[in-house]
């Protein structure tokens, strides 16, 4: 799958300034460890015009595909969340808000994703090919939109209606 090319960060602003009334804080690449980030926020903190300053909280965030973050979301979490959407894309974030729980989120796209199809019919053939032994007479039909292409219901006779479908290989009872 490629990689993700959003920018996906987090604003954290010093409490202790905007208590103040000083904006003060600043945006965070989240796609990196917790280590890292924690010591940009140190930074931050040291170079805030409240002298001592500790407390902090995400204020903004930016690229984490409707997934909501909470003002005092820990910092690992954040970190997670950010590399399954860097490693999965939108689809990844999306996934991510709709379970609203990491382990779901990645449980549904490791065992239960089967992929991107321009078609329903083209999701069906893959399926069809991969789990069923197609018997040899039928293996040279293709699935999906040609077999629903090449084959018709037909009346046998007005007196007596069955349905029978007709393909190249003949025609059958249904």
């Amino acid at each position: 799958m490629t990689q993700y090319s959003n920018e996906i960060r987090i604003y954290v602003a010093c409490l202790a300034a905007n208590n103040n009334g000083i904006l003060h804080g600043r945006w965070i690449d989240a796609d990196q460890d917790a280590d890292a980030i924690q010591a940009k926020i140190s930074a931050m903190l040291k170079a805030s015009p409240i002298e001592g300053a500790e407390e902090w909280a995400i204020h903004d965030y930016e690229g984490f595909e409707g997934v909501s973050l909470s003002e005092y979301q820990g910092i690992e979490s954040v970190c997670e969340n950010a590399q399954f959407i860097t490693e999965h894309g939108a689809l990844g974030g999306k996934l991510l808000a709709y379970f609203g729980d990491l382990r779901d989120a990645r449980e549904a796209m490791e065992e239960r994703y089967r992929g991107q199809y321009t078609s329903l019919a083209d999701f069906a053939q893959e399926l069809t090919e991969e789990t069923t032994e197609i018997p040899k007479p039928f293996n040279t039909i293709s699935t999906g939109k040609r077999w629903a292409a090449t084959s018709r219901l037909t009346m046998c006779s007005p007196s007596k209606p069955r349905l029978m479908r007709s393909t190249s290989f003949g025609t059958a009872r249904v």
